[in-house]
């Protein structure tokens, strides 16, 4: 089970300056900034997944810019993402159209040949064919009941669109040609797939899995596997549930994409920090938010509005830096450093303008979040590149830069976590082979 991060040009300046919140002296992004793989010694994944949509073109418009989108088409997926020196040639690259990018489109922009062209010129190594996004699923129906709004009429464009682009890709070799599977409850997901694997595919993308529960995904995966041979590979395409994936390992999962572990680094409310957990699952520490009171736009707004001095915020940020850094020095007890920082947090819950009892709430819960994870200050054990260079730095929630270095922490924790279940789930393939025999 391979696991394959989505990426969207998401790197780091190695040399960022912590103290002064100040990137390298002549730094220029993208030449200067390293991705995952080049930071750690081993890759904290399997693989890269780059969509259409985030690359982006005259149709969609995508998050790399101009410039990146031009040299990406130049020189091709593996030199763009810098996996062309030698220990990174085997690693796979995959593709898809990005659905989501159209998701309001009656039908997709790209055609069976479009993408073919985009996988063979980029040197992906898989691609997937174009799908049609159907959100809804709906466990109640059987068969192919229970469509509703343009529901079929996506799913026909997902098999007819798979159906053109196979006959391409045979045409255009050099990429594993998969394909997409939509649909809107369990039983006609599994159609689809069976379809597919009629048509000729031997590698099929599970799409429509963002929004769903994982007693969902249970239902979707095991009607999925029952219509499939047994040596047809699955791919579950943007794969929210990754820290979950150990709850699948039955259904013959080859490989999955996600970019969980690095957003939630800083889009989670309270799980930035990843650690190993003792049983199957991992641990969580809520990150220590010390926002630039010259940026953060809460802040920025209050001192427009007059409710805020930038001097008095600026002067209590700084004191919440320092108490952090004192405390990690061992000059500081826990209690005093976590005095300073509750005074910058009261400051900045203030100026949201919530009820009294939110923002006791509020203040109540990030005290406790704070305090727990100074007094277990789990970056201490961790012997990552990230932990070993920025200390105390990783937890605090402020800037990309930091922001990121912790996500690419939760990538090579979450990398040795998807390795350790699937080495527990061989091991326990064998021992249940061995007890039947």
């Amino acid at each position: 089970m391979k696991f394959i991060y989505a990426d969207a040009i998401d790197q780091i300046d190695p040399g960022y300056d912590f103290l002064r919140d100040k990137f390298s002296a002549g730094r220029k992004p993208y030449w200067a900034d390293v991705y995952a793989h080049e930071y750690f010694e081993r890759p904290p994944y399997d693989g890269i997944l780059v969509s259409r949509g985030i690359v982006g073109d005259h149709r969609i418009k995508g998050k790399y810019s101009d410039a990146h989108a031009l040299r990406f088409r130049r020189v091709g997926a593996r030199e763009f993402l810098r996996l062309d020196a030698p220990r990174f040639a085997s690693m796979p690259i995959y593709g898809d159209c990005g659905a989501f990018s159209y998701v309001n489109e009656k039908v997709p922009p790209y055609s069976a040949e479009d993408m073919a062209v985009f996988y063979e010129q980029g040197g992906f190594t898989h691609g997937c064919s174009v799908d049609h996004i159907i959100f809804s699923f709906r466990t109640d129906v059987s068969g192919m009941q229970g469509a509703e709004g343009s529901e079929k009429e996506r799913f026909d464009i997902t098999q007819e669109n798979a159906r053109a682009f196979l006959k391409v890709s045979r045409l255009i070799p050099g990429f594993t040609p998969m394909g997409a599977v939509q649909g809107w409850s369990p039983d006609s997901m599994a159609a689809a797939a069976h379809s597919l694997e009629k048509m000729g595919y031997e590698y099929l993308a599970i799409g429509g899995m963002v929004p769903l529960a994982a007693p969902d995904i249970h239902r979707a995966l095991q009607a999925i596997r029952q219509r499939l041979k047994p040596r047809t590979r699955l791919h579950i395409l943007g794969f929210a549930k990754a820290e979950q994936i150990g709850e699948f390992t039955e259904y013959g999962i080859e490989s999955f994409d996600s970019t969980s572990p690095l957003y939630r680094a800083f889009k989670d409310a309270k799980a930035n920090y990843y650690v190993p957990g003792n049983g199957k699952g991992l641990g969580y520490y809520t990150a220590i938010r010390i926002p630039l009171a010259t940026e953060d736009r809460t802040l920025t707004n209050a001192a427009k509005e007059g409710r805020l001095s930038q001097e008095v915020a600026a002067a209590m940020e700084g004191k919440a830096l320092r108490a952090l850094r004192k405390f990690e020095a061992g000059e500081m007890r826990l209690e005093e450093a976590l005095t300073e920082v509750m005074a910058y947090q009261r400051l900045y819950v203030s100026c949201k303008a919530l009820s009294e009892r939110r923002t006791n709430k509020a203040l109540e819960d990030a005290e406790a979040s704070i305090r727990r994870t100074l007094a277990d200050a789990p970056w201490r054990s961790c012997g990552c590149r990230v932990c070993r260079e920025a200390g105390i730095e990783v937890i605090i929630f402020r800037s990309s830069n930091r922001n990121k270095r912790r996500g690419f922490h939760n990538l090579s924790v979450y990398a040795d976590h998807v390795r350790k279940l699937l080495s527990q789930h061989v091991l326990s393939t064998k021992k249940h082979a061995k007890a039947e025999v």
